[in-house]
């Protein structure tokens, strides 16, 4: 399967609410959206691993160009880099939450699909 979510830029540290890594992807839509994971209470005393699913509002992506574009200020022209992506008072939008995903392969593979399906 070809990958159509375009990784952007990883973290093994990020200041999103997690202490596991945060992956950031470009798709076909233009939009940025990025893939960490976190424990949740599963019964009193267990506890798993959900992978959660956000929408950057802070950049934009052009998918074509693969660059990243700044939404809060429109009027400026400099480059933005890939790590500019993960910052202090990240704002975000959680779409989906996958509890059944073992791996961050297969939360990409996720978002692949997801692609495929924007493109279609």
């Amino acid at each position: 399967m070809e990958a159509l979510a375009k990784l952007i830029h990883q973290t093994p540290a990020s200041y999103l609410p997690t202490a596991f890594p945060a992956h950031y992807y470009g798709m076909p839509n233009g939009k940025i959206y990025l893939v960490f994971s976190r424990f949740y209470e599963a019964a009193i005393g267990n506890s798993g691993i959900e992978f959660v699913f956000a929408e950057h509002i802070d950049y934009s992506y052009n998918y074509q160009t693969e660059e990243i574009i700044a939404l809060y200020n429109a009027q400026e022209q400099r480059k933005v880099f890939a790590e500019q992506v993960d910052h202090p008072n990240l704002r975000f939008t959680i779409f989906t939450t996958k509890r059944n995903l073992q791996s961050y392969g297969q939360a990409e593979a996720f978002l692949n699909n997801e692609a495929i399906r924007m493109c279609s």
